[in-house]
């Protein structure tokens, strides 16, 4: 018996019958030799952690353009925050922890530079449709690896499609747009519950708003302190989650679901909709745009960057998706430094 099939075995005794056991998998597009050490999910994993995408994600927005101080969060330190809150939820109610794990990790890949301004910019320019969850998938599925993707399984790709949730319900009605595993169903709420805390620490520190300014409700119920509210949040799911005619519902008492309701709400307002942010995601949707303007046009320099960022021309693809991707893999300070370059006039020696 292999480490890997010990470690399956194992997962029959600890995880519990509403987990997703790697055994149990739908298995991956394309057929391939099981790891003899590894587990699916474990595999999945390491292709993500591994992957030009996942790397990419430390010089990416997550709400403050190109921070210059250290402590502010990218879209990497976000992801890591999300797969390590899964993964405590996922634990603690005995579920699959490497299964909600690589789907947190891999969740974000296709986010593009300048946060949710670069997804607005190519939802105008590219495609109404754009949707960085959806690109999320392209990238595990097509663009990585020179084109070939990295091969995941169902379960792991599943769980990126439908991690957003935008503004509307953390698990939505329609159950087709809900994950099929209770670990990709965690990974929504542990988003949430990431993005919600680590925005107000970095919007507090960078005085856009002041901690006396959050509502009432929110600290009397959630905690004051980032290590309190995650607290609450995470508690309040395990032990309001609830097993109903042999299924397993996910959920969270009314109190601190209004609360982070209440919350979410706040940040909109205050945070993502500021002047002082909004006034610089204007200036990066006009980046990406003239950039996927001049890209388009310009063969030769679309080549000469394709290849740069390791990613295939694709003579079977849209000239327009090609672009469109190009474009959504760039780091901001890729964007920046091509921007000047195109851009701006270059100074006689």
């Amino acid at each position: 018996m292999s480490i890997r099939e010990e470690f399956e075995k194992r997962e029959k005794s600890f995880i519990s019958p509403f987990g997703c056991q790697s055994a149990a998998s739908r298995g991956r597009a394309t057929a391939e030799p099981s790891c003899p050490i590894r587990t699916a999910f474990q595999v999945d994993k390491d292709r993500i952690v591994y992957s030009n995408a996942f790397r990419r994600l430390k010089h990416k927005t997550q709400v403050f353009l190109s921070p210059l101080g250290d402590h502010y969060r990218t879209r990497l330190t976000h992801t890591l925050e999300v797969a390590q809150i899964a993964r405590t939820i996922a634990r603690a109610m005995r579920l699959n922890e490497d299964l909600a794990e690589a789907i947190a990790l891999g969740h974000d890949l296709g986010h593009t530079p300048f946060g949710h301004s670069g997804e607005t910019a190519l939802k105008e320019i590219f495609s109404t449709g754009f949707a960085h969850n959806e690109q999320s998938l392209r990238v595990v599925e097509v663009l990585e690896n020179r084109g070939k993707g990295l091969n995941l399984t169902y379960e792991v790709c599943d769980g990126i499609l439908k991690h957003s949730k935008g503004y509307g319900k953390i698990i939505p009605d329609a159950p087709e747009d809900q994950p099929c595993t209770n670990e990709g169903k965690i990974v929504r709420f542990a988003d949430i519950m990431a993005y919600l805390n680590h925005d107000l620490d970095d919007a507090v520190r960078s005085g856009v708003i002041c901690a006396e300014q959050v509502p009432e409700s929110c600290s009397d119920i959630l905690g004051l302190t980032h290590s309190e509210r995650a607290t609450t949040m995470i508690n309040d799911i395990i032990f309001s989650s609830k097993v109903s005619d042999d299924v397993l519902r996910l959920s969270m008492s009314k109190r601190v679901c209004s609360a982070m309701t209440t919350l979410r709400k706040f940040l909109y307002e205050n945070v993502y909709r500021s002047p002082k942010v909004h006034e610089e995601f204007v200036k990066a949707k006009k980046i990406l745009s003239e950039l996927y303007a001049r890209l388009l046009n310009d063969k030769g320099l679309l080549r000469e960057e394709l290849e740069k960022m390791e990613m295939e021309d694709s003579r079977c693809q849209p000239h327009e998706r090609v672009v469109c991707d190009l474009i959504a893999s760039m780091t901001d300070r890729y964007a920046l430094d091509l921007y000047s370059t195109i851009f701006f006039p270059s100074p006689f020696v």
